[in-house]
């Protein structure tokens, strides 16, 4: 039960109790359907705090299904999340990047302000942001490079910048689980490696990262474990033991090939997600 400010008779946000001795993630059969349709099928696993897991399968497999759960957007049809041994709704250690189709580039706000909005959760709603909340900002951006461009408006970042933009709303939130929804899609090799730069100290910091990614190569070199997905959970633990050539087949039939190193993936005939 959330209890209004005496000062203002402002609403906070509720801020949810963890159990220090729980996973940071865990999922029990969970389930998800779209008029009985099946997108996410009795998946069930966990995560240690400070791991990055790839998550990987073909278009279509319930890659953002499993986040939308995750982050307590979208209800399970059946089985359970739990952030930290309590339910997914509440918290405010979650970040939540999806895909940059999904946001509105055009909105007038600068990046700052998108970075800021990662405090609301402990600000608290309608009240203004403190002198220690705007330096929180400003040290996320320095953290991820981007402090010289503070000021610029969200609709003028390259691919690059604006990842990096979401990842420093997610320092600012003080977030513990960050869950990237292709965050690498479509960027050139320099921005990628910065990305995967910023997400080596996140892990420094014990922060947990979920990066859902069609590139099985980087999926093998950045990542501790990879989840292998197709509606159902094919297997999930360290690279070389999920990507093997069984595992792909069960996941994503004849619809991959791999290059002339045997690691990235072709998925041209599935439908979208």
């Amino acid at each position: 039960m959330m209890k209004p400010s005496k000062s203002s008779h402002v609403v906070p946000y509720a801020h949810v109790h963890h159990d220090p001795d729980a996973p940071i993630l865990e999922t029990q059969r969970l389930t998800v359907s779209y008029n009985g349709r099946p997108a996410l099928e009795a998946v069930t696993f966990h995560l240690h705090a400070g791991e990055r897991v790839a998550v990987v399968g073909p278009n279509g497999a319930g890659k953002s299904t499993l986040f939308k759960v995750i982050a307590g957007v979208l209800p399970p049809t059946s089985g359970e999340v739990k952030i930290s041994g309590y339910g997914p709704h509440g918290h405010i250690c979650i970040a939540y990047v999806p895909q940059r189709t999904q946001v509105d580039w055009h909105f007038p706000a600068s990046v700052a302000d998108v970075v800021m909005m990662g405090r609301i959760g402990r600000v608290g709603l309608f009240r203004w942001p403190r002198r220690a909340d705007w330096q929180t900002v400003r040290v996320a951006l320095g953290a991820v490079d981007m402090l010289p461009l503070a000021g610029r408006q969200i609709g003028e970042l390259s691919g690059g910048q604006q990842q990096r933009m979401f990842l420093a709303r997610a320092l600012a939130q003080e977030a513990e689980l960050v869950l990237m929804d292709e965050p690498l899609n479509g960027l050139d090799a320099p921005s990628q490696e910065a990305i995967l730069g910023v997400l080596d100290g996140l892990r420094q910091s014990k922060i947990t990262v979920m990066v859902a990614t069609h590139d099985l190569g980087q999926a093998a070199r950045y990542f501790d474990r990879v989840l292998l997905l197709n509606r159902r959970l094919i297997r999930f633990g360290p690279p070389a033991e999920v990507l093997t050539n069984e595992n792909l087949l069960a996941a994503y039939g004849g619809s991959f090939r791999l290059d002339q190193n045997g690691m990235v993936l072709v998925d041209e005939c599935c439908p979208p997600e």
